[in-house]
Protein backbone atom coordinates (compact mmCIF):
# COMPACT_ATOMS: atom_id res chain seq x y z
CA UNK A 1 0.00 0.00 0.00
CA UNK A 2 1.08 3.50 -1.01
CA UNK A 3 0.27 6.85 0.10
CA UNK A 4 0.56 10.15 -1.89
CA UNK A 5 0.85 12.82 0.92
CA UNK A 6 2.16 16.57 1.32
CA UNK A 7 4.56 18.17 3.38
CA UNK A 8 2.73 19.36 6.99
CA UNK A 9 -0.97 18.04 6.79
CA UNK A 10 -1.00 13.92 7.44
CA UNK A 11 -5.00 13.58 7.44
CA UNK A 12 -8.05 15.07 7.80
CA UNK A 13 -10.64 13.54 9.54
CA UNK A 14 -14.43 14.55 9.22
CA UNK A 15 -16.77 13.09 11.32
CA UNK A 16 -20.50 13.19 9.51
CA UNK A 17 -24.11 12.79 9.91
CA UNK A 18 -25.18 10.40 6.97
CA UNK A 19 -22.01 8.80 5.34
CA UNK A 20 -23.94 7.61 2.21
CA UNK A 21 -25.05 11.54 1.47
CA UNK A 22 -21.44 12.49 2.14
CA UNK A 23 -20.21 9.95 0.16
CA UNK A 24 -22.27 11.09 -2.70
CA UNK A 25 -21.27 14.57 -2.33
CA UNK A 26 -17.37 14.03 -2.17
CA UNK A 27 -17.32 11.87 -4.87
CA UNK A 28 -18.95 14.49 -7.66
CA UNK A 29 -16.67 17.49 -6.11
CA UNK A 30 -13.61 15.33 -6.09
CA UNK A 31 -14.45 14.01 -9.37
CA UNK A 32 -14.50 17.56 -10.75
CA UNK A 33 -11.23 18.16 -9.50
CA UNK A 34 -9.80 15.10 -11.16
CA UNK A 35 -9.79 13.15 -8.12
CA UNK A 36 -11.51 10.31 -6.84
CA UNK A 37 -12.28 8.15 -3.86
CA UNK A 38 -9.48 5.68 -3.11
CA UNK A 39 -10.69 3.93 -0.13
CA UNK A 40 -13.54 3.05 1.12
CA UNK A 41 -15.92 0.52 3.23
CA UNK A 42 -19.02 0.44 4.28
CA UNK A 43 -17.95 2.90 7.34
CA UNK A 44 -15.87 4.95 5.30
CA UNK A 45 -14.24 6.52 2.62
CA UNK A 46 -11.03 8.42 2.26
CA UNK A 47 -9.46 10.30 -0.54
CA UNK A 48 -5.21 11.33 -0.26
CA UNK A 49 -5.07 12.88 3.22
CA UNK A 50 -8.85 13.39 3.71
CA UNK A 51 -10.59 10.55 5.43
CA UNK A 52 -14.50 10.67 6.16
CA UNK A 53 -16.59 8.39 8.45
CA UNK A 54 -20.32 8.27 10.11
CA UNK A 55 -20.49 10.49 13.40
CA UNK A 56 -20.64 8.64 16.07
CA UNK A 57 -22.26 11.31 18.79
CA UNK A 58 -20.60 14.39 16.88
CA UNK A 59 -20.55 16.00 13.45
CA UNK A 60 -17.25 17.78 13.12
CA UNK A 61 -17.54 21.46 11.24
CA UNK A 62 -14.39 22.41 9.69
CA UNK A 63 -13.02 24.47 6.88
CA UNK A 64 -10.99 22.56 4.02
CA UNK A 65 -10.11 24.21 0.70
CA UNK A 66 -9.13 21.81 -2.12
CA UNK A 67 -6.40 22.88 -4.60
CA UNK A 68 -7.53 23.51 -7.82
CA UNK A 69 -4.95 24.21 -11.51
CA UNK A 70 -7.49 27.36 -12.65
CA UNK A 71 -10.39 29.38 -12.85
CA UNK A 72 -12.41 26.34 -14.76
CA UNK A 73 -11.81 23.77 -12.70
CA UNK A 74 -12.93 26.05 -9.48
CA UNK A 75 -16.60 26.41 -11.35
CA UNK A 76 -16.61 22.55 -11.78
CA UNK A 77 -16.19 22.42 -8.29
CA UNK A 78 -18.73 24.39 -7.84
CA UNK A 79 -21.19 23.59 -9.79
CA UNK A 80 -20.73 19.51 -9.29
CA UNK A 81 -20.35 20.32 -5.45
CA UNK A 82 -23.85 22.10 -5.31
CA UNK A 83 -25.38 19.80 -7.91
CA UNK A 84 -24.63 16.62 -5.08
CA UNK A 85 -26.26 18.33 -2.36
CA UNK A 86 -24.10 21.09 -1.25
CA UNK A 87 -25.22 25.05 -0.45
CA UNK A 88 -23.35 27.89 -1.68
CA UNK A 89 -20.94 29.75 0.27
CA UNK A 90 -19.58 31.97 -2.42
CA UNK A 91 -19.80 31.71 -5.72
CA UNK A 92 -16.13 31.65 -7.65
CA UNK A 93 -14.69 34.69 -8.35
CA UNK A 94 -11.16 36.61 -7.25
CA UNK A 95 -10.87 37.44 -3.31
CA UNK A 96 -9.03 39.81 -1.50
CA UNK A 97 -6.55 37.34 0.22
CA UNK A 98 -3.90 37.84 -2.36
CA UNK A 99 -3.62 38.39 -5.67
CA UNK A 100 -4.97 36.18 -7.48
CA UNK A 101 -6.64 34.10 -5.44
CA UNK A 102 -9.55 32.81 -7.15
CA UNK A 103 -12.16 31.07 -5.27
CA UNK A 104 -15.65 29.33 -4.67
CA UNK A 105 -17.10 28.10 -1.12
CA UNK A 106 -19.58 25.41 -0.58
CA UNK A 107 -20.86 24.07 2.52
CA UNK A 108 -21.09 20.40 2.63
CA UNK A 109 -24.14 17.85 3.95
CA UNK A 110 -22.92 18.77 7.70
CA UNK A 111 -21.88 22.35 7.22
CA UNK A 112 -18.14 21.35 6.64
CA UNK A 113 -17.09 24.59 4.53
CA UNK A 114 -15.58 23.43 1.73
CA UNK A 115 -13.48 25.78 -0.88
CA UNK A 116 -12.02 25.01 -4.05
CA UNK A 117 -8.81 27.69 -4.35
CA UNK A 118 -6.69 28.28 -7.19
CA UNK A 119 -3.73 30.28 -6.16
CA UNK A 120 -2.31 31.85 -9.84
CA UNK A 121 0.35 30.06 -12.21
CA UNK A 122 3.29 28.30 -10.15
CA UNK A 123 5.49 25.47 -10.86
CA UNK A 124 5.30 22.59 -8.46
CA UNK A 125 8.57 20.84 -7.85
CA UNK A 126 6.28 16.94 -7.59
CA UNK A 127 2.69 16.44 -8.19
CA UNK A 128 3.01 14.48 -4.46
CA UNK A 129 5.08 12.85 -2.39
CA UNK A 130 5.05 8.69 -2.62
CA UNK A 131 5.28 7.03 1.08
CA UNK A 132 5.44 3.63 1.39
CA UNK A 133 5.73 1.03 4.40
CA UNK A 134 9.49 -0.08 5.03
Amino acid sequence: MEFHAGRLIDHIHLRVADLEKSRAFYRAALAALGREITHESERHFSADELFVDAADGYVTRVHLAFQTDGHEMVKRFYDAALAAGGTDNGAPGERPYHPGYYACFVFDPDGNNIEAVWHGPEERSATSVVRRAV
